[in-house]
Order: C-alpha cells, then structure tokens, then sequence
C-alpha cells in the first residue's frame, strides 16, 4: 500500500530551510545537542512554534534532552533534498539579475545558476561572475542542455508572461518570479513570486501598526 505523503503546513514549509541553515550553523560551532529555547533564540521564532513546526515530523528530539544536532542535520538534509543538486537558470540579467549572480547561493551547496539568458548577450554567448549568459532566442535549447527545472525571473513586466509561455514548454517544473505579473501556468509548474514593492508596503504597514499600538499603551498609562 503507497504511502500518503505528508500534509505539512505552508508556513512551516517555507520556514524549513532556515531551520537546515540555523541548524548547520550549531553543527559549524560544535554544538552536539540544542534546545527549543536555544533554537528560538537564534532564529528569533518563539519555542513553541519551533515545537509544533518539529511535531509535524514525529519524534525529532526527546523531552529534557532537546535535540540531537547531527540528527537534526541528517532529517533536514534529507527533507530538503540537500544531497541532490539542482541546476537553476536566471532570465534576466538587470540590476537584480547581476546581484544574483554574484551571490549565487554560496551558502547554499546543492543550489547553483548554471546559465543565464538576456538580450544583452552576444550571439555566442558571454560570462558574467563565470557563468554563460546566452541571448533568449537559445532559450529552450539551452534549459534542456543543462538539465533546468529551476528557473529565477528577472526580466521586465512586460516580457514576463510571454517568456513563461516557452518555459512551460520545457522541462521546468518551478519558477521564482520576481516581476509584478501573477503569471499563468500549467499545474505542472509552481510558480513562487516575491514582489518587493509589495514586501515593503507591507512592513510600512506593520511599522505603522505597532506605532500606534506603542502609542495606546502610553496614552493608558
């Protein structure tokens, strides 16, 4: 009988790889076990969310004890998928392209641009930060050549959604927007869009918030 796999909630999805790079950070430090508290502490996230998020796992760590920090490792790892390499494409090469490509997820083993696609390049291709940066036209000759199911977008709004149309004809299989569009895919691709505008509209929003919250709590007193 085929397993179900877990339901686990989006919020403790996305906080998952903190988890992995916090954790690592223990393991660079020597530590051999650590706390909820512990945890919490470094990470800024109270124990008990930590506690819940771990629960949805089974039995990571044991009562009074805490939590084994090579265990912990290993089932992040392996979670995660942090023994298996995944080859990214960047589309666009801006501002933020650049700065992509300059960082590349150093910290990050299993994660690389391998290549990179924009109207800038030559005909032949050209390398930016040591990576091949090939005009669009090679698009999907290139996605398939170096293995691409990962692709970061980067380009203009106006360019974004006719761009995704031929990556929906690869073998893409996630796309991390970064343009203003909601983009319209198939069911096979994910698709994970950060708007900054957005992002800092809404931590204004919340800066807001807790200045008036501050400024109730003086007036009460």
């Amino acid at each position: 009988m085929k397993q179900e796999p877990l339901k686990i909630p989006q919020a403790t999805t996305k906080r998952l790889p903190l988890y992995y790079r916090f954790i690592q950070n223990f393991s660079n430090a020597g530590k051999k076990r650590i706390s909820s508290r512990e945890l919490s502490e470094a990470m800024k996230i109270d124990s008990a969310t930590i506690r819940r998020d771990f629960s949805n796992f089974g039995a990571l760590g044991k009562k009074g004890y805490g939590y084994d920090v090579q265990h912990l490792l290993s089932f992040f790892r392996q979670t995660l998928d942090q023994d298996e390499e995944t080859n990214v494409a960047l589309i666009g090469v801006g501002s933020l392209g650049t700065a992509f490509l300059k960082y590349n997820f150093h910290k990050n083993h299993n994660t690389r641009i391998v290549v990179a696609f924009d109207t800038s390049a030559t005909e032949d291709g050209m390398l930016m930060s040591d990576i091949p940066v090939f005009e669009p036209s090679k698009l999907e000759e290139k996605i398939k050549e170096y293995g691409i199911e990962l692709v970061i977008l980067t380009v203009p709004s106006r360019a974004a959604q006719e761009v995704t149309d031929r990556l929906t004809k690869t073998a893409v299989k996630g796309i991390l927007n970064f343009t203003t569009v909601r983009l319209t895919v198939p069911d096979s691709i994910r698709v994970h869009t950060i708007d900054l505008s957005v992002e800092l509209q809404t931590l204004i929003y919340f800066i807001k918030q807790d200045e008036e919250s501050s400024h109730i709590v003086h007036s009460n007193k």
